[in-house]
């Protein structure tokens, strides 16, 4: 008997297991269940796949997958992106890359290259003008720095640090840990007992399927990927990133907090947004954006950033109408508001409706939507039962102890119940509906194991 699925077809296939929809404490504004969001957990996923996730509002840490119901949690987390073509930086983010430059060359460097290779009149009337964002980024890595002969020693004159920035693998060392370490301690106050070597393999060290694949001649890196910064041969700070086929997507940034005033934040952004720009990413992706929180605006200085909207799927600009209505509430989606304005709504009942839509958010939230059929909470963005069940479910492929089989092939699958949350039914089902169409056409899912 062959088998249902060939081996070249399991390669493209990601894996989820279904963890459910949750309640928990949120980590910005501190109420104790106020964050609800649904989560599956996944080693295996394909980066096409986990852009399509990402523009349906999902986010991953580690190996665990979530989307968030931004309707019912007392902090919204947007999705952001950033065209990175489009992107000029800001006065303050230009200062922090220049000085962090000055510090690598060194004045006494600085000194002699300006004496043995000094820039022609154009060349300093341009730069006094203009900020170019991969000049800057990359003249101070050493391999780019240049180092005419010194008449009086005879020798290459050197930089006052050796500065290097390499992508490679996610892979776990003992270095990377020990960093890790020390900047969860110092930034953010935890005890190192708190996170154990497994954990940081869980957290930055398993991320999606690597690739690469060929465009216009040029090879292109796909899945996760650390960005190690090394100083005179010291690594001192690692960007993990996602490289998906359109976009790349940070996931963290830790560093030695012996160099924390150099304001990594900035440099490691300026330096992806460089990246994306370099190897035809179009997007950066900054992860969630918390407009109700302050130490999440900074993300805002990034322009032009372009929320995703929660229900239809579409991109509305950060700045101008949408942050206006972000000021007087939590949860906006402007292809609801504009549906409103399309019916021809006076602006007083456009007011009450999103009034009450924000009151009624309170209400339900109240609710024990833990235990409530995901198809009834109503969440933004999510497939309707009818949806769901044009999806041809039956077919959907469970992997069960390393067999590929069919959903129908499950005892009392035909008759169980979708919109019951314990049925396996009820659980395949909403899984399919915060998933997506493309995604459950190309995946396969993973309960017994």
């Amino acid at each position: 008997m062959e088998p249902l699925v060939d081996a070249e077809r399991s390669r493209q296939l990601s894996l989820f297991r279904p963890l459910g929809y949750q309640r928990n404490s949120c980590g910005y504004c501190k109420s104790e269940r106020g964050s609800a969001s649904y989560y599956a957990s996944s080693v295996s996923v394909r980066p096409e796949h986990y852009e399509e996730l990402v523009n349906r509002g999902w986010r991953r840490s580690g190996t665990l997958y979530y989307k968030q119901n931004l309707q019912r949690s007392c902090c919204p987390h947007y999705t952001m992106r950033l065209d990175a073509s489009e992107f000029k930086p800001r006065k303050d983010q230009r200062k922090a890359l220049n000085r962090w430059n000055k510090y690598i060359l060194g004045p006494e460097y600085m000194r002699k290259a300006a004496r043995l290779c000094p820039k022609t009149r154009e060349e300093k009337k341009y730069r006094k003008n203009n900020f170019d964002l991969l000049t800057a980024i990359h003249e101070t890595e050493y391999e780019n720095v240049k180092r005419p002969i010194d008449p009086e020693t005879k020798r290459p004159i050197e930089p006052a640090h050796k500065f290097e920035v390499t992508t490679e693998g996610d892979s776990i060392s003992q270095r990377k840990y020990e960093v890790f370490l020390k900047y969860q301690k110092a930034i953010h106050k935890e005890d190192e007992s708190r996170w154990k070597s497994a954990d940081f393999k869980r957290f930055l060290c398993s991320g999606l399927k690597k690739s690469t694949v060929k465009e216009d001649g040029k090879e292109r890196k796909l899945g996760s990927w650390h960005q190690c910064y090394r100083l005179d041969g010291r690594l001192i700070a690692v960007a993990v990133l996602d490289l998906l086929p359109h976009g790349v997507s940070s996931v963290y940034i830790f560093y030695d907090p012996e160099f924390g005033h150099w304001e990594f934040g900035k440099l490691s952004a300026l330096r992806e947004i460089a990246f994306a720009i370099e190897n035809n990413y179009q997007y950066y992706y900054m992860g969630f954006y918390i407009h109700s929180c302050q130490k999440m605006r900074y993300k805002a200085t990034y322009r032009p950033q372009y929320i995703l909207d929660p229900e239809s799927y579409t991109w509305d600009p950060l700045d101008g109408e949408l942050s206006k209505k972000l000021d007087e509430r939590p949860y906006v989606s402007l292809s609801r508001d504009r549906k409103l304005a399309s019916q021809k709504e006076s602006d007083k009942d456009e007011s009450t409706t999103a009034a009450a839509d924000q009151s009624s958010q309170g209400k339900e939230s109240e609710e024990n939507d833990e235990e409530m059929s995901l198809f009834d909470i109503h969440m933004p963005g999510v497939l309707t039962v009818e949806e769901v069940l044009a999806l041809d479910l039956d077919h959907w492929l469970l992997l069960v102890h390393g067999s590929f089989l069919e959903m129908i092939d499950l005892v009392n699958w035909e008759t169980s119940d979708i919109k019951n949350p314990q049925s396996v039914k009820g659980i395949i089902g909403e899984l399919a509906a915060v998933l997506g169409p493309k995604i459950v056409k190309d995946s396969a899912v993973v309960l017994f194991d």
